[in-house]
C-alpha cells in the first residue's frame, strides 16, 4: 500500500511517498522538501502571498521528483493524501487543489490531513510507538499537550494562552538581531552564553493545569535587553541562554503536569512523545527525556529531518487513514483553523477555556 502526501501549509513545499508492510512498519520511500526560507529571510517571517506564489510555482515539480525517486508511477499509488489544514489558507489550498485533481484524474482515492495530525502520528512513522502516548506538540505556530488515544482520537490537556514556543523563538530571534527562522539561531547563540547572567520568569510553572503562558517571558527578555543596550555579543548569548533555559524549565513543567493528567483521563501512555519543528532543540529534548525517565516512561522524539514540516509525515497520516477507512469526497473545504481535539476547541471559543 503506497501513499502520496502533499504538504504546503506554510513555507515548506513537499512531497512524499510512504508505504507499510504487514506488520504496519512504515517505509518511507521518498520525502522532497522545497523550503522558501531565502525568500522570507528578509522579512524576519513567512509573508502568505509570496509562500502561496513559490508553492504554485515548485509543488508539480516537487511532487515530480517524489515519484521518481520513490520509483513508482501516480497510477501505482493507492491514494493521495494533502494537508488541508490548518495553516496559510494560500498554501493550503494550492496542495490541497493539486491533491484533488490527481485523485480526479487517476481514480484514487482523496485523502484530507489535519497538518497537526501528521505530526501526531509521525512517531507511528519513525518508531512504531503504540497507543495511547502522550504527545507535546511544538512548532512555529502551535504548542499543545495531547493524550493520543488513536487516529482521529485526540484529547487536548493542555495548551498555549498566547505565543506558541516557536513563535516565542523567532521573536526573540528577531529582538536580538537573528535573523530568520529563529529556534536554531537562538538554539546557536544559547550554547556559548551564561543561562543563569539573567533572572527570567517562568510563567505557569506550578500551576496545576497543563497549559503554557510565553508572552510574559519574551517581554522579560525585551526588558533586560533594553536595560543594557547596545548588545554585545556576549549579552546576546547570555540572553539567548537565559531564555532558552527558562523555556525549558516551563515545557518540562507542564509535561510532567500532562503526564499526571493522562493517566486520570486515560490511564498509563506507552511513552512521551515529542514533534513539531521545535522538537529539534537538543536542550529541549534532554529535559524532556529526565521528565519521560521519572515517569518511567521512554522518550520518543523523531529524527530531526521529520521534526519539521515535511510531507512523509502527511502521507503516514493518510496512510492510517486509509486503512481505517477514513477518505473524503472532493468536496473538501480547506480549513485554515482546524484543531485535533474539537470538543475542546468549542469550549475554549465558548470563553470555558484559554488556547490557539
Amino acid at each position: 500500500m503506497k501513499v502520496l502526501g502533499i504538504e504546503t501549509t506554510c513555507d515548506e513545499t513537499a512531497a512524499a511517498v510512504v508505504t507499510v508492510d504487514y506488520d504496519g512498519r512504515a517505509g518511507i520511500l521518498s520525502n522532497e522538501v522545497f523550503s522558501q526560507i531565502a525568500d522570507h529571510a528578509a522579512y524576519g517571517g513567512v509573508v502568505p502571498e509570496i509562500a502561496a506564489r513559490a508553492h504554485v510555482e515548485v509543488l508539480d515539480r516537487i511532487i515530480t521528483r517524489a515519484l521518481a525517486k520513490a520509483g513508482v508511477s501516480l497510477e501505482a499509488i493507492d491514494a493521495v493524501a494533502a494537508a488541508a489544514g490548518p495553516g496559510l489558507i494560500g498554501g493550503v489550498l494550492v496542495g490541497l487543489t493539486t491533491a484533488k485533481a490527481i485523485a480526479l484524474v487517476t481514480g484514487k482515492p482523496l485523502i484530507a490531513v489535519n497538518h497537526l495530525e501528521g505530526h501526531a502520528l509521525t512517531a507511528r512513522m519513525t518508531n512504531h510507538v503504540q497507543f495511547p502516548y502522550l504527545l507535546l506538540l511544538v512548532s512555529g505556530g502551535h504548542t499543545q499537550l495531547l493524550a493520543v488515544k488513536g487516529v482521529g482520537d485526540y484529547l487536548r490537556l493542555g495548551t498555549t494562552l498566547d505565543d506558541a514556543v516557536g513563535e516565542a523563538f523567532d521573536k526573540t530571534a528577531k529582538l536580538l538581531g537573528l535573523g530568520y527562522p529563529g529556534g536554531p539561531a537562538v538554539e546557536h547563540e544559547a550554547e556559548s552564553g551564561d543561562p543563569q547572567r539573567f533572572r527570567l520568569p517562568r510563567p505557569m510553572v506550578g500551576r496545576p493545569d497543563s497549559n503554557f503562558s510565553l508572552s510574559g517571558l519574551k517581554t522579560a527578555v525585551r526588558l533586560e535587553a533594553q536595560k543594557i543596550a547596545p548588545l554585545s555579543n556576549r549579552d546576546v548569548a547570555d540572553l539567548c541562554a537565559g531564555f532558552q533555559a527558562a523555556i525549558v524549565d516551563i515545557v518540562a513543567d507542564r509535561t510532567r503536569s500532562a503526564l499526571w493528567a493522562f493517566q486520570g483521563f486515560v490511564g498509563r501512555p506507552s511513552a512521551v512523545v515529542v514533534a513539531g519543528g521545535v522538537a529539534a532543540n537538543q536542550a529541549l529534548r534532554d529535559a524532556l527525556e529526565r521528565v519521560a525517565r521519572e515517569a518511567g516512561l521512554p522518550l520518543v522524539a523523531p529524527p530531526v529531518a521529520y521534526c519539521g514540516d515535511n510531507a512523509a509525515m502527511i502521507a503516514w497520516a493518510g496512510l492510517e487513514r486509509f486503512r481505517l477507512g477514513m477518505t473524503d469526497d472532493l468536496g473538501f473545504v480547506a480549513r485554515p483553523r482546524w484543531p485535533l481535539d474539537e470538543r475542546q476547541a468549542k469550549k475554549a471559543e465558548n470563553g470555558q477555556s484559554g488556547g490557539k
